[in-house]
């Protein structure tokens, strides 16, 4: 008698990626792409739909923001494992990630070697980690939890996007509805408590901490 197959929902917006994790499970035993979906909201309606085993998921897919997509999933998956696949191996979204409900988070550069032992493992109730990311997650937890944004209120993380997305004062003051001179003030701010002294390294930071995507 054949043994009952993992069924897995792909959630990636690169069509190349998701042949290539498709092409992984299906020369792995016991593993099922029952389906594909390239935007959150697509995601959210096939999880449904499908009610599969496991959701694989990247965080950066349009249609819904991807922490908001997870949390979705973990409220209304009946009990599907979930998966994070991502390039981000950052402490924001590590540990946001986990804190949503992510059983397991994969690089994407390891996803090959390591997903169908990552799928096993969180199936088993056992969550999994990337080596990078258990690194991360170590970080956080001798550092008592404390990450550069969370010294940040949440007018001065809008505004760091903002910085880091290139718009000006005006234009990041015309989008929150204060003045040039108020984003300025929160900039100066956003430099002392993260202790950098240029856009570009305010720039940098928020790619890091995974605010915004760097270029590709």
């Amino acid at each position: 008698m054949n043994e009952k197959k993992v069924r897995v929902l792909l959630a990636d917006d690169h069509e190349l990626v998701r042949a290539g994790v498709r092409k992984v499970l299906e020369n792995s035993p016991g593993f099922e792409v029952v389906g594909e979906a390239s935007r959150g909201d697509e995601t959210l309606a096939k999880l449904a739909e499908l009610e599969p085993d496991v959701l694989l998921l990247d965080l950066n897919m349009p249609g819904g923001d991807g922490f908001e997509v997870l949390r979705s999933a973990r409220d209304t998956a009946g009990g599907a494992r979930i998966v994070v696949l991502s390039l981000h191996v950052q402490a924001e979204y590590v540990s946001r990630a986990v804190r949503e409900g992510a059983d397991g988070y994969l690089s994407k550069d390891l996803a090959a070697q390591e997903l169908p032992d990552a799928i096993a493992s969180v199936m088993a109730g056992k969550p999994w980690y990337s080596a990078a990311v258990q690194e991360v997650l170590a970080k956080v937890v001798r550092t008592g939890g404390t990450r550069p944004l969370e010294k940040l209120t949440p007018r001065e993380r809008e505004v760091l996007v903002g910085i880091a997305r290139g718009l000006t004062s005006k234009e990041i003051g015309s989008q929150f509805n204060i003045s040039a001179r108020t984003v300025e003030t929160h900039r100066a701010a956003l430099m002392r408590k993260l202790d950098v002294r240029s856009i570009a390294l305010l720039t940098q930071l928020a790619i890091r901490e995974g605010l915004v995507e760097g270029p590709v």
